[in-house]
Parts: structure tokens; C-alpha cells; sequence
């Protein structure tokens, strides 16, 4: 069965552990987002692995060079997953991961800003990552004409592990989970609703 990423798009640890208090219950991977870790640093990390000791803690680095060294340093600062940037040199990620299975950790490849989601998909999964985020950045789901079935239709098509970010809630979910997608990754259809236990739960009670 998929699994249940939520995405902290919050700007301070506290309200991070609030939010992560509230749905827990029903997520299985816990995501610090980009703005929050350089908001509050890799404390944040730390603090989230030690309050849920039993969730996957997902760091958001989008690491761009010295994929060893930042792979190292979030995962000893808690981190069961880092993300590095699809875009970069093939060596960075191969740095990650090689860091990464030396401390029993995984690899996240995020594809923003990757013109081909899918051949970059399948080049990056030789390297040893747990899964490609096929990923739309919140940038690109403002443009006009976006929609999420082109990150669904990719998925379909890169027949690799991967996950799904960028506008997934109650009316997309579905489809996601039918395209195959190993993680689906939702953020504002939990942390900006008005109950977001609730909306965590009815998600969770969609994949299953």
C-alpha cells in the first residue's frame, strides 16, 4: 500500500510540532519543507525525530553540490530521508546515496526543474534512490493550465518507484494511488484545513 507523506510547509518548529501531533495518527512519512529547515535550521529535524520516533522523517534539503556532506548532516541530525535535486551532476546524488546506505538511510531524487521527468527518473533509479518525487514546486501549480494528472501520467509512464507532489488532495487522490505512486505527498490539502487530523484521515482512508 502507498504510503502517506505529509509536507510541513510552516516556518517555525513549533507549529511544525503542532501540526505533526495532530496527524501522525494517520501519515506515515513526516516532511520538513524547504523553508522551514532554512527558517529554523537542521534543529527542527532533530526535534521532529525525537517527538515522533517511530515516523519516517523527511528533510527537505534539495541538496545542489556536496550531496555526502549535506546527506551526512541532516541524517545525523535525525533524518531518515533526504531529497537532492534531480538537475544536478549525477555525482552529487551518487554521493547521497552512497552516504545514505553506509547509515541504513534513503535518497529522494526531487525533479524540479527537470525538463524530462520521466528519462531522468529512470537514469537517477540506477543510482540507488528510494524513490524519483515526480514534483511540481508550488511555482508551477500557480502557472495558468497546470494540472496534476501531467505528474500522474509521467508516473505511469517512468515505471520506477516514485512519489507524487504538487496538488494532491481528497479529489486527485485517487488517481494518484491507481498510477502506482509508491508515496503520495500531500501538504496544503492538510496543513491549510480547517481540521487538518481530519483531513489527514480521510487521505489515509483513500489509499487504503
Amino acid at each position: 500500500m502507498a504510503k502517506l507523506q505529509v509536507a510541513i510547509d510552516l516556518l517555525t518548529t513549533e507549529e511544525a510540532l503542532k501540526l505533526a501531533d495532530k496527524v501522525a495518527p494517520y501519515v506515515d512519512i513526516i516532511e520538513l519543507g524547504t523553508p522551514l529547515i532554512k527558517a529554523e535550521g537542521l534543529k527542527v529535524v532533530t526535534a521532529m525525530k525525537n517527538a515522533h520516533p517511530d515516523k519516517l522523517v523527511f528533510a527537505d534539503m534539495k541538496t545542489a553540490d556536496t550531496g555526502a556532506l549535506e546527506a551526512e548532516i541532516a541524517f545525523n541530525a535525525g533524518a531518515d530521508i533526504v531529497t537532492v535535486m534531480g538537475a544536478v551532476d549525477d555525482a552529487t546524488i551518487k554521493g547521497a546515496v552512497e552516504v545514505a546506505e553506509k547509515l541504513g538511510k534513503k535518497v529522494v531524487v526531487d525533479t524540479i526543474g527537470v525538463k524530462d521527468r520521466v528519462e531522468r527518473a529512470k537514469e537517477v533509479s540506477a543510482f540507488g534512490v528510494a524513490f524519483v518525487e515526480l514534483h511540481a514546486g508550488l511555482d508551477e501549480q500557480a502557472l495558468p493550465g497546470y494540472s496534476i494528472q501531467t505528474l500522474i501520467n509521467e508516473g505511469k509512464k517512468a515505471k520506477v518507484p516514485f512519489s507524487v507532489a504538487g496538488g494532491v488532495n481528497i479529489s486527485t487522490i485517487k488517481d494518484v494511488v491507481a498510477a502506482g505512486a509508491d508515496v503520495i505527498v500531500a501538504g496544503s490539502a492538510i496543513y491549510s484545513a480547517e481540521d487538518p487530523a481530519a483531513a489527514a484521515k480521510t487521505l489515509k482512508e483513500a489509499i487504503s
